[in-house]
This record gives structure tokens, sequence and C-alpha cells, in this order.
């Protein structure tokens, strides 16, 4: 295990966020909103910043808010900080088909918002879905990304042969069991079920891959052929500590708003993306890149052999750290530890 090494930022916001600063005030003292045109869609970013740009892509089921308390970090330590809410999310655009949610469009996304943004390089950094988005941007565009930082979701090397990551999906479960991934896959039935109600969907997603939370409390991603997803979680009575109810009112607002559709195009669109890149095929991630993910994250468990093999995969990596007791939502469970790691990665680069 890495030992985390504190750093001083230059200013005050950082330092009030992590103590306790309510989430409202803080996420909007300095946080600026605005919207662009990249590859064909209107996307809302949230930024705070002067300096080299930095790239947060957040994952599912989440939006630009789960980066509110990196964003002013990365702002008081000398970077343009900005996060979007990603395609398909939030205030930015839906497209309707289902092509439109591939990672060669989510990397063209990122490709825009750079150029949108008045910038030839960026770093990087991604959380869950978003953390493809920025190893595939990476791999796809070296000569923009000059760095990366996963959170979570780690790097692999596609190999030769193999099969589309739904048959993989399947292969991968007992005889009448499910991937939570399978079930996302036919459109309308998980949409009917998260959206009966988007506040208690978020609560119990929120709670369930939280850290250190009760075992039989935690997600099950592989569950019954007769059991919805929500089925694998539960509905706690008290949040967990690192997720005020004002953070939950946010998203429950937006989601109640936009509903989930286009959320759950991303695990749609995942065997168009591996029919059309043969090309990345014994590709290595070759940018410096740091890790980082929690103890007690699911992802880690199913994606093991993934974590595991990262100095392989890439050959610069500059650190991989596993924070304790920490679960899926790595940059709001752990803002801190995150942060710290973040930023000293990003001094690493200069």
């Amino acid at each position: 295990m890495i030992r985390i090494r504190p750093i001083v930022f230059r200013a005050a916001v950082y330092a009030a966020t992590l103590a306790g600063m309510s989430t409202a005030a803080a996420q909007t003292s300095s946080v600026q909103h605005r919207f662009v045109q990249v590859n064909g869609i209107k996307m809302h970013i949230a930024e705070q910043g002067q300096g080299p740009l930095v790239v947060l892509a957040h994952g599912f089921p989440e939006l630009w808010y789960s980066w509110r308390h990196v964003l002013p970090a990365l702002a008081a330590a000398g970077y343009h900080a900005v996060a979007p809410d990603m395609r398909g999310y939030g205030q930015t655009d839906a497209p309707p088909n289902l092509e439109d949610y591939t990672q060669l469009q989510f990397a063209g996304d990122m490709v825009g918002l750079v150029h949108a943004l008045g910038y030839e390089q960026a770093v990087i950094a991604g959380h869950d879905w978003g953390a493809p988005v920025a190893y595939n941007s990476a791999n796809l565009r070296p000569d923009m990304f000059r760095a990366v930082i996963l959170l979570s979701v780690p790097y692999g090397v596609r190999g030769e042969g193999g099969v589309k990551p739904t048959e993989g999906m399947q292969r991968r479960v007992p005889a009448g069991q499910q991937f939570y991934q399978t079930y996302f896959q036919k459109p309308g039935v998980a949409e009917k079920e998260f959206e009966a109600d988007p506040k208690r969907t978020m609560r119990m997603f929120l709670y369930s891959l939280s850290g250190s939370i009760p075992k039989e409390h935690k997600w099950r991603y592989v569950f019954g052929q007769n059991e919805k997803a929500l089925d694998g979680c539960t509905d706690p009575e008290k949040l967990p500590a690192w997720l005020k109810p004002e953070d939950l009112d946010y998203y429950a607002k937006e989601y109640a708003r936009t509903g989930f559709r286009g959320g759950l195009n991303w695990y749609r669109g995942q065997d168009i993306f591996w029919q059309e890149t043969g090309f990345l095929i014994g590709r290595k991630l070759m940018q410096p890149t740091l890790y980082v993910a929690g103890t007690d994250d699911a992802v880690v468990e199913f994606g093991r052999a993934g974590v595991d093999n990262l100095e392989k995969s890439v050959p610069n990596l500059w650190k991989k750290v596993l924070l304790p007791g920490v679960g899926h939502w790595t940059e709001q469970e752990a803002p801190a530890d995150v942060t710290r790691l973040m930023i000293e990665f990003l001094r690493s680069l200069q």
C-alpha cells in the first residue's frame, strides 16, 4: 500500500470544503457553468480555475456534480478543471440513436471539448464509465491527451480473438443468474425500474456501492434472472457520511427530469465499439497514468485481473493506490486523498 503524502494548497477554498463547508455552498461559490458545442451536441460544463487543462469525466449514474470536491481543489492548485455532464446526462444533449453512444463518440466529445476551451492538450481523468473515456481518448489522440487519471476502472490490453462484451458478460455468471450490465441491455427495462422513483434509485445505488457498510448491504452485481437491478441494492435508513441530503437531492432532481436512458445507452453501445476497433488489439496505454480505487469497490472485485496487471498494461504507470474502506464512488467518498494524489501526479508532469 502506498503511503499518501499530504500536500498544502494555495487557496483556502479547498481547506474549507474538506473541513465540512456545506456542499451546496462549496459547489456554487466559484464554479462557473456554461454550454459549449462539441462533436455535434450541446454540452453543459462546470469549470473552475485557470492554468493547464484537466478534464474530468464522470460515470453512471452520476453527473458533473460527482467532481464537486475536485473542482475547487484543482483550481486552488493552479489548474483549469472542467467537469462536463457527459453525453446523455444532465443538461448535455442526449441523442436518440444507440450508435451515438460508443466510445468513439465519447472520445470525439472530449476532443471537441478541449478545442472549444481553446487548448491543444489536456490531462484527462475519468471515474467509472469516465475511465474508459479517458483511456480511449488517450489511445486515440495521444497528441492531445498527455496524461491519464483512472478512478475505479483499470485499463486492460485487448487481446486477440475474444468475444463481444455482451457475450463475455453471459459467460462470467452461473446459470440462472445475470450480470447487471446484461440486465441493462434491453431498452426500457431498467428505465422503467429506475424512473419509478429516481430519488430512491439514487439513494440505493449511492449507498450500496459505498465503502465501509455492512456486508449484507453491499451491491449484488450478479442476481437472479427473475430479479431486478435494485433487488441487489439496499435502501438505507441513513445516508453514508460522505453523502449529504442536498447531494442526493441534486442527483434525484436531475434524473427525475432527464430519466436514465442516456446513461444506460452507454452500456448498450459496447459491442459496436468492440466491433469497430480491432486496431486497438495489443495497444498499451503509454501516457503517464495514475490509478486510484477503493478496497471496498465492487468494480475492483470483478475487475481484479485488470487491477493486478496494470503495470503490464500501462508501462508508465505513476502510481496504483487502493484506498482502505473506500467503495465505488472514489472522488466523492475520499475527496481529500483523491485530490492530493491527483495534484501530486499533475505536478510530476511539469
